[in-house]
């Protein structure tokens, strides 16, 4: 429960602005934040407040650092320092990180000798500590240039693009689609069984025709048809009639996780992939390439729009 202490006249507005105007109990407020909206209803549900706080809060040192991202990496690395796995509280996993945001012990120093950390936190900074790991986690991915280039910088944080992918699915879980704090605007189930079948497929070849690894590899309408067939939806076979298949989602409409985006014109749909949030979608983009993460949009694309199968 979070208690809200009204308080009178103006200048106890402005101390109380002061006082409350931090991530979490600022939305209530109608405090402004730049960096990654409001928080979903999935997002208060799963992150402790404290841990929400502190990624608000660290996102705003970066400039295009959205919250959700650092939020995404500690649900993955540690469950918002739940996890009991090695590593987290104290000594290092398998492959020598540590604490919430599981850094390596030299990455972590040397983020922190060219960046400073906030008073606070440890004494002198522990990895260990969430307020010392996730505002070094924001240098990090600040350094690596996340606000052009999400994906080159998670790849930096952790070399996998199955955990890139699983990555920007949880930050856009995590981000209210409807504007207001603790809104969603869940994607079907299906969507979610689609995404996580083609994450699963992050690096197998492309092969025009393919249906998946047993044939050698996937073509774009065979990726994205034998995803939905993981989730219980058959889809026809080619782009064409997979768009064909619809529902369309309404131009302009925000995307969800699982839906199709096509490219090309309505008689020559040429390309198919499968959208997995914050502009990024797992593709099979054509001959001598793998299955890959990549953004949906981009400079001359032929982008014609998204469709949204149902069972």
């Amino acid at each position: 429960m979070i208690l809200l202490i009204v308080l009178m006249g103006a200048a106890a507005g402005q101390l109380a602005t002061r006082v409350l105007c931090a991530p979490v109990v600022g939305w209530f407020l109608g405090c402004s934040y730049s960096s990654g909206g409001s928080p979903s209803q999935t997002a208060l549900d799963d992150i402790p407040p404290a841990y929400l706080t502190l990624y608000m809060q660290a996102a705003v040192t970066c400039p295009g650092l959205s919250w959700t991202t650092l939020a995404a990496i500690g649900s993955v690395e540690s469950d918002h320092g739940r996890s009991r796995l090695p590593g987290v509280t104290s000594g290092t996993n398998s492959a020598g990180a540590a604490g919430p945001m599981q850094f390596l012990g030299p990455t972590f120093a040397e983020v922190i000798a060219h960046h400073p950390l906030p008073a606070g936190g440890a004494n002198p900074p522990s990895l260990y500590n969430a307020q010392d790991a996730i505002y070094a986690a924001a240098a990090y991915l600040c350094d690596n240039h996340v606000a052009t280039d999400l994906t080159g910088a998670l790849w930096a944080y952790n070399h996998s693009d199955a955990y890139i992918a699983q990555v920007v699915t949880q930050a856009t879980q995590y981000k209210s689609t409807g504007g207001s704090f603790g809104t969603d605007t869940a994607p079907p189930d299906s969507g979610y069984a689609a995404v996580i079948y083609a994450q699963g497929q992050l690096g197998i070849p492309y092969l025009w025709g393919g249906d998946g690894p047993a044939e050698g590899g996937f073509d774009c309408s065979g990726l994205t048809r034998a995803a939905y067939l993981a989730a219980g939806i058959d889809l026809p076979r080619t782009a064409q009639t997979q768009y064909a298949a619809g529902p369309v989602v309404p131009p302009g409409a925000p995307l969800q996780i699982g839906d199709l985006v096509f490219y090309g014109t309505a008689t020559n749909i040429h390309h198919v992939a499968i959208y997995i949030g914050n502009g990024q979608m797992i593709t099979a983009p054509g001959r001598g390439k793998v299955v890959k993460i990549a953004p949906y949009r981009w400079a001359g694309d032929d982008y014609f729009g998204a469709t949204r199968p149902v069972n």
